[in-house]
């Protein structure tokens, strides 16, 4: 797995932009926000009352998913 819930969500997005997508399908749509800086993964699904574990394994599939498909 390349991403984890304790993930800073900068972090994924700076390393990973195809995940971007992701974020969105998901609702959550604060990637670029001041608190994407120091928040992980599970604190802004938590907050935005997302279910952590479905973004962490669709993130990850969009990461492995050479094509770019997602």
């Amino acid at each position: 797995m390349t991403i984890s819930k304790d993930m800073p969500i900068s972090e994924i997005v700076r390393k990973y932009p195809q995940t971007v997508k992701v974020f969105l399908q998901h609702g959550l749509m604060c990637i670029g926000c001041a608190a994407a800086r120091f928040e992980n993964l599970e604190q802004g699904a938590t907050a935005h009352g997302i279910d952590v574990e479905g973004l962490v394994k669709d993130l990850n599939a969009a990461v492995e998913d050479k094509n770019g498909n997602q």
